[in-house]
């Protein structure tokens, strides 16, 4: 039985292995003040233009209608599974449900699974590389939706951002104690909760320092290394992740990375030059 696997942009997958895979994708919209942004913009472009904006850019999910295009394009007895970004940030996974009942109230015939991943950026971006993995070497639909439900939440996440601006901008911290912090050179280093929300975990003076406790936070995971998967996203600073996945290289060796450059839905609140990893 032939698997479609489908995702949303919060993923933030490279194209090569999304192609390579089959993994399609179905985009949030990203608007700067009433312009809505095209969806085919590289993400070059968007850092550029939001360097250049005086306020952040909104994010909105897709419309059931969305996933509904897409569900429809799938051929005739190929069963579909999507995963969303966490529920707790988007109406994303809430949507893509409406669909699924559209779709199956059309009389279609092909099962379909829709996953709340509970978490985002490379934390959903890793999972669906997993499962996509697991349905290329012959898995089927039921063992991938069995993976999903009891170990998609094992996979960590954790973010480091080298500026405040875009987190205050935002919303997400308050204007006087993000002065402050951007004063000192506080660096937040974060992590995806079990609930699929942001939380701060560590406070640290330089990037050096928060890059190094985000390192060492691979160790609270054990890894069969000839056969883990790490995944590093980059918010517009490519070197800096390179070196990061060298550091990270040099203590776990773990057979595959997946490197990739945080796309316009979590690069809106992060910000240039933050760099998260997925393990």
């Amino acid at each position: 039985m032939t698997i479609k696997i489908i995702t949303d942009s919060g993923a933030d997958l490279p194209k090569e292995f999304l192609e390579r895979y089959g993994v399609s994708i179905v985009p949030l919209s990203v608007h700067f003040d009433h312009e809505k942004m095209p969806a085919d913009t590289s993400a070059e472009s968007f850092y550029r233009m939001m360097r250049a904006s005086k306020t952040l850019p909104t994010t909105a999910s897709p419309a059931p209608y969305d996933f509904l295009e897409m569900y429809k394009q799938v051929e005739a007895g190929t069963d579909i599974l999507v995963l969303c970004i966490s529920s707790n940030i988007s109406c994303t996974y809430q949507n893509a449900m409406i669909a699924k009942e559209m779709y199956l109230d059309e009389g279609r015939n092909n099962i379909i699974e829709v996953c709340d991943s509970k978490t985002f950026s490379l934390g959903l971006g890793l999972t669906v590389a997993l499962i996509a993995k697991m349905a290329q070497a012959g898995s089927t639909f039921q063992e991938l939706k069995t993976w999903v439900a009891q170990h998609a939440r094992d996979v960590k996440a954790y973010f480091t951002l080298d500026s405040l601006e875009n987190v205050i901008k935002g919303g997400r911290l308050d204007k006087l104690r993000g002065t402050v912090a951007s004063v000192l050179n506080i660096k937040l280093l974060m992590r995806v909760s079990a609930e699929g929300t942001i939380e701060v975990v560590e406070k640290n003076r330089g990037m050096k320092t928060s890059l190094n406790a985000l390192i060492k936070r691979l160790e609270e995971k054990q890894h069969d290394f000839e056969k883990a998967v790490l995944a590093v996203c980059h918010s517009n600073c490519e070197e800096r992740a390179r070196e990061v996945i060298q550091m990270i290289l040099a203590k776990y060796p773990f057979r595959e990375v997946i490197l990739s450059e945080m796309g316009p839905i979590i690069g809106t609140y992060a910000g240039e030059g933050g760099i998260g990893v997925a393990f």
